[in-house]
């Protein structure tokens, strides 16, 4: 799956903060050190605090943790090369409203591509929590 390439956003950059931006590169990198690069996300007071103390948003410093907690969500994929074949799987599962169907692997010379599909009744879902964002992880292996 490849991502949409990154635009600037502005062409402009003041050169007299590169050893900022170069410091608060640092300070991320220290950051997920202490932490054992699990650095979980910080209580609401302290966001309020610090918002205060550096005249910045709330909820610009709740962007900036949430972004720093998802880092793995960024890293490169893996470009898929050589194709190798088509293996059908047509395996479904319905589970808290959600039908989940796995209809196919494409296998690559370097990695496998499984097509995952998710449908619901958004008539049914009235709870805005209904909306959030899932996250999915596969294991193979033995059951």
């Amino acid at each position: 799956m490849k991502r949409m390439p990154f635009v600037r956003p502005t062409e402009h950059y003041d050169p007299q903060i590169i050893t900022v931006d170069k410091e608060l590169c640092s300070l991320i990198q220290q950051r997920k050190q202490l932490s054992d690069n699990n650095p979980g996300f910080p209580p609401l007071e302290l966001i309020s605090e610090w918002a205060s103390e550096y005249d910045l948003y709330d909820d610009f410093l709740k962007a900036v943790f949430g972004t720093l907690l998802s880092e793995e969500y960024f890293k490169p994929y893996v470009e898929p090369m050589g194709f190798r074949q088509h293996i059908p799987v047509l395996q479904a599962i319905e589970k808290e409203g959600l039908f989940f169907t796995l209809t196919s692997i494409r296998q690559y010379s370097n990695v496998s591509v499984i097509t995952l599909s998710m449908d619901w009744d958004m008539t049914a879902l009235q709870d805005q929590n209904s909306y959030k964002h899932r996250h999915f992880e596969l294991f193979i292996g033995e059951a």
